[in-house]
């Protein structure tokens, strides 16, 4: 069933979450105890982006139809779906970071000027889908796969609204929403800056092990563009491979979540 097993233990987590998500959707009416739960769960489905961006470099299961379900309760924590990694990360950020003209991620202006953190989420967050559909055009079948459920997923949201709207708000469209935003602002810092034509000294990496833990390694960003199709709990061991070729202004190792 899983590739590998140490995806065992994050997809649980997560997917016991969407359990709760929804016993909490079907039996809480109160307001203040939706927009609570709504608050504490905030971070912790944030960085579940993390986890659906390994889960697009390296699929969890072997079965298709396996993968495409965990990415439905995927998108309803993080409001990413199917493919859109794929296509926008994968396809296109990967190829592009190092030109800022055509990066999907990119921090830079058209006029070469560096854009501010916050314009920068709100670009990325506003423009994912958009970009995405556009890597599409070359990568038919993904782009198809892209709409199609992504549309059953936004349908399904949907119904889950209308059935139940202030605790389909508050505990799936919010989340997706607020997700996207922290996602595009925690990737600021990846590269933001770092105007170079070496990959080796195009990211900035986290090692700490608070961020690496919660995030899958995702602190170790320089060998994930070294090699991206690395499973993440193997990360830490390529960095060691080329360690020596990363300027060491470019590694962190304070303890932080984020920035």
């Amino acid at each position: 069933m899983f590739r590998n097993s140490k995806d065992r233990i994050p997809v649980l987590i997560i997917l016991s979450l969407s359990v709760l998500d929804f016993y909490v959707y079907f039996t809480q009416e109160s307001i203040l105890v939706l927009i609570a739960y709504w608050g504490v769960f905030l971070i912790p489905k944030a960085n579940i982006c993390a986890w659906n961006h390994h889960h697009q470099h390296n699929f969890v299961f072997r079965q298709k139809w396996l993968n495409r379900t965990l990415e439905f309760f995927y998108a309803l924590h993080t409001g990413a779906v199917t493919n859109i990694w794929v296509l926008h990360h994968n396809l296109g950020h990967h190829r592009n970071f190092l030109d800022q003209k055509i990066d999907e991620s990119r921090w830079k202006y058209a006029n070469g000027k560096k854009i501010g953190e916050l314009a920068y989420t709100f670009i990325i967050a506003a423009t994912g889908y958009s970009r995405a559909f556009q890597v599409g055009a070359k990568h038919k079948t993904l782009k198809r796969r892209f709409v199609i459920f992504g549309g059953l997923t936004f349908l399904i949201v949907g119904a889950l609204v209308i059935y139940n709207p202030v605790a389909g708000l508050i505990l799936f469209v919010l989340p997706m929403i607020c997700s996207l935003l922290f996602t595009a602002w925690t990737t600021y810092d990846h590269h933001a800056g770092l105007d170079s034509d070496n990959q080796f000294e195009a990211s900035f990496n986290k090692l700490n092990w608070l961020y690496n833990m919660v995030t899958g390694n995702l602190g170790y960003h320089t060998a994930h563009h070294y090699k991206p199709g690395t499973h993440w709990s193997k990360l830490p061991e390529l960095h060691e491979t080329i360690k020596d070729k990363i300027p060491a202004h470019l590694i962190n190792n304070k303890v932080t979540l984020t920035h």
